[in-house]
């Protein structure tokens, strides 16, 4: 199992790295982003809270006494503004072998 159970990583054109917000992903710029090979391709990582069933809890407000009950929905939490569906989300493993193809280490790193 992956020490890394919560995280996630989004590959994404670098076309649109001007868009990210660097407080909600672990880089802290645009200088610390790794690019693919022919530079076309950049990729975050963040982390996530996945809830795997809605869930309610209620809570007493201590002025008013007042009951309120909020509802959880299943579903991931925590991913960036920039997220979108038309890019692909890697969990640990499958992104260290995307990043081990050709496409993101050169030969020259290799050797």
């Amino acid at each position: 199992m992956s020490r890394f159970i919560n995280r996630r990583w989004l590959v994404i054109p670098t076309t649109i790295t001007g868009s990210i917000n660097f407080g909600q992903v672990h880089q802290s710029s645009p200088n610390n982003l790794r690019l693919s090979v022919d530079g076309t391709q950049t990729f975050v990582k963040y982390e996530v809270n996945e809830v795997t069933q809605s869930y309610s809890t209620t809570s007493i407000d201590v002025e008013t006494s007042e009951e309120t009950t909020y509802t959880i929905e299943a579903g991931i939490y925590g991913r960036p503004s920039i997220y979108s569906d038309s890019y692909t989300e890697y969990i640990h493993q499958d992104i260290l072998t995307l990043l081990a193809t050709s496409a993101w280490t050169s030969n020259e790193e290799l050797g």
